[in-house]
This record gives structure tokens, C-alpha cells and sequence, in this order.
């Protein structure tokens, strides 16, 4: 049998993530929840998922949870709970996953596509204010990797010009803001609604798709508890044009199990996010993450900054030698064909096309061993040396 690059060279293969690991640790817990729902087929809204939704709403400080089926209804659905009108304006960073930016298209509201910091990935309040018209009626900042948008000042210019915000949280559940005040909030928890994701790669992620909508707003949370719901109060009858997302038994109860291990899994993630700092400290053309002072950094990806143009042969590079990498994300959403025609541009979107360029994110989670940590700085540090 012909051998791989890697075998040739003596090398190991490490992924980006390993939920096989990770579910193996906790399998018996695992098993007995599916168990339990499937014993009792109640498959759709049984007891697990309110159960769910009221230990997420504790744990992340939060007033009121809405599970739905996934994190983009999530975004869609608090969007339609402001009860906004066509041709109303939503900013939403350029650098982000689509999803951040398609439902405000969905609902015939306008996308307006702001630049970014480029030491923290995540959008600012500059950048948001210099894009605000009279048409703006919500801003949607995204806690992007891990790490959170610097919100107070987000939500200072929010209440000066009386502005919806809605807190995109897909990747960074359990990372905390400190206000100059010193309070301190969980991301998702400062706006009028924040929106989690739990796709499977997520740092609480289930076993298929899976979101919550968190609100301190009682009146908004049952709204978007309406509108989830066919915008039923009562089975048969509706009072509002809704939608249909929940969040199914199965994945409440598998949630339940690894709510409980989250903050063991954040803090294996810090740990490991700290070996790759002291590792490629100083490794020309290589700039690691850096954490903001007012943010904890749950690292739900380590995206390096690949200088010279060398992130596609970095990543090539690792690849040959068993280390997966991702690029998150190779087009910003001002070049994407989606929104030709039907979005605004904030004045100046550089950063935002810059980091396309430049960022490379490599294995992390909370599995992975000191051996392939090592392994990857070692490869890395090979290709700079001749390449950067």
C-alpha cells in the first residue's frame, strides 16, 4: 500500500475538531438522555426541552430562553419579533458568516455592511455610527471566534438613536464582557435579543441542528415564542403570521448532558489557545489572536493572520503534513453575489477584504493533546522559515 506524505515524514494527523473524542468522555450520560427520549416518544416539545431552555437561561444570566430549530432562525425570528418594515436598515459586519446578514435580506429589510477591527475580527461602534441613517432600526454585532464585540459602546450609540441590537452569539456562548462600571455580562445577554447557534462544531453543539433565542424583554420573548410556533397562543389558533422552528427533544436532552461540561471544555480550550501563544510567539509573518481587555476568549476558533500572502501555501503546506486548517471567511459579505443589488456598504470595508487574505484558523478544541499542539507549531514554524 502506498504510504502518505505524512506517514513518509513521520508525522500525526490532527483535526480541527474531534467530536468522537469528545462525545466518548461523556458517552453513558449521552445514551441515557437519547434513552430517556426515546422511551418516552415525545420526540417534539417534550419536557427535556423547556428543561433545556430554563438551565441555558440560568447559565448565561438571561430572563427568558426560546428554543428554536437552529441559529439562523434564531437571527430570522428575533428579527421579526421588532416587527420591522421592508426597506428598514439592519448593520451587520462584512466580515461573518452569511447567516448573519441573509435573514435581514429574507425579511425584505436592507443589509448594511460594516468593517471590522482588525486585531479582535468583530465590528465597532465607530464603524457602526458612521453607517447609521434615518432608515436604521437595529445593528447585528457578532461575537466572532470566541471572543465578544465591544458592546458598551455598541450599546451607547444603540440608545442614542434608539436602535434595536441583536446579539449574534453562534460562536462565542460563555465568553464574558466587563463594563467599565465592572459589571459583567454573558455575550447574547446585553441586547434585546441574543441568538445561539448549536451546529454540532459549535463549543455547545448537539448531534444535528439546534438555537435558542435569549431575551431579557418579556414581551419580545413572547413574541418570538409566538412567531416560532406558527404564531399559535393556542394550538389551532393563530394571532400572527409565524414560522415553524423548534428544537427538537432529542437534541434538548443531548444539550442538557453537555451544558454541564461546558465551562470544563472553555477552560480545556484556553489552555490550549495559551500553548499555541507561547509557541508562535515571535515566529516572523505569524500574528495569533489577541484578547481584548474587556472580554474573556472562548476560542471557538485560534485564527492566526498569515502575512505576505502565504496563507493558501501555509495551509497547503499543512495539509501534506496532516494538520487540518480552515479559512474562515475566504469572501467578505460586500463581495458576495447574494447581495448585489439589495445591500448597502459602509464607507469603507479594507479590513474587512484584508482579513479574507490573512486569516487561517487550525485545530482547536478541547480534546486535543499537547503532542499535536506541539506538532502543529513545529510545521508552522517550518514553512515560516522559509516562507514568510
Amino acid at each position: 500500500m502506498m504510504e502518505t506524505s505524512q506517514q513518509r515524514q513521520g508525522g500525526i494527523a490532527v483535526k480541527m475538531l474531534d467530536l468522537k473524542k469528545q462525545h466518548s468522555r461523556i458517552r453513558k450520560e449521552l445514551d441515557e438522555a437519547i434513552a430517556g427520549v426515546v422511551d418516552s416518544c415525545r420526540f417534539i416539545n417534550g419536557p427535556q426541552v423547556g428543561q433545556f431552555a430554563a438551565s441555558l437561561a440560568a447559565y448565561t444570566g438571561a430572563r427568558y430562553a426560546v428554543p428554536v430549530g437552529n441559529g439562523t432562525d434564531a437571527l430570522q425570528i428575533a428579527l421579526m419579533a421588532l416587527g420591522l418594515n421592508p426597506g428598514d436598515e439592519v448593520i451587520v459586519p462584512a466580515f461573518t458568516y452569511i447567516a448573519s446578514a441573509e435573514v435581514i435580506a429574507l425579511l425584505g429589510l436592507t443589509p448594511v455592511m460594516v468593517d471590522v477591527d482588525y486585531d479582535s475580527f468583530n465590528t465597532t461602534a465607530d464603524n457602526i455610527q458612521r453607517a447609521i441613517t434615518r432608515s436604521t432600526k437595529a445593528i447585528i454585532p457578532v461575537h466572532l471566534f470566541g471572543q465578544s464585540c465591544p458592546m458598551e459602546s455598541i450599546l451607547e450609540v444603540a440608545r442614542e438613536h434608539r436602535l434595536h441590537v441583536i446579539e449574534d452569539n453562534a460562536q462565542s456562548i460563555a465568553a464574558r464582557y466587563t463594563f467599565s462600571d465592572g459589571t459583567v455580562r454573558q455575550t447574547g445577554t446585553m441586547g434585546t435579543f441574543g441568538c445561539i447557534s448549536f451546529f454540532p462544531t459549535k463549543n455547545l453543539g448537539c448531534m444535528g441542528d439546534g438555537g435558542i433565542i435569549i431575551s431579557d424583554d418579556q414581551t419580545k420573548a413572547q413574541r418570538a415564542k409566538l412567531i416560532a410556533s406558527h404564531g399559535q397562543s393556542t394550538k389551532y389558533y393563530h394571532d400572527i403570521v409565524g414560522c415553524n422552528s423548534r428544537l427538537d427533544t432529542l437534541q434538548a436532552a443531548i444539550l442538557s448532558v453537555k451544558l454541564r461540561y461546558l465551562d470544563e471544555c472553555t477552560a480545556h480550550r484556553q489552555s490550549a489557545a495559551a500553548i499555541y501563544d507561547e509557541g508562535l510567539r515571535g515566529v516572523k509573518g505569524i500574528t495569533t489572536p489577541k484578547r481584548m481587555k474587556y472580554s474573556t476568549h472562548v476560542f471557538h476558533q485560534y485564527t492566526l493572520k498569515v502575512a505576505g500572502g502565504q496563507r493558501d501555501g501555509l495551509r497547503q503546506f499543512l495539509s501534506d503534513n496532516g494538520v487540518e486548517s480552515m479559512v474562515y471567511y475566504p469572501r467578505p459579505l460586500q463581495r458576495q453575489q447574494a447581495f448585489r443589488g439589495i445591500a448597502r456598504y459602509g464607507d469603507n470595508l479594507e479590513v474587512s477584504e484584508q482579513l479574507c487574505g490573512e486569516v487561517l484558523s487550525i485545530p482547536m478544541h478541547p480534546e486535543l493533546t499537547a503532542e499535536e499542539q506541539n506538532y502543529v507549531v513545529e510545521k508552522i514554524k517550518e514553512y515560516a522559515s522559509t516562507h514568510l
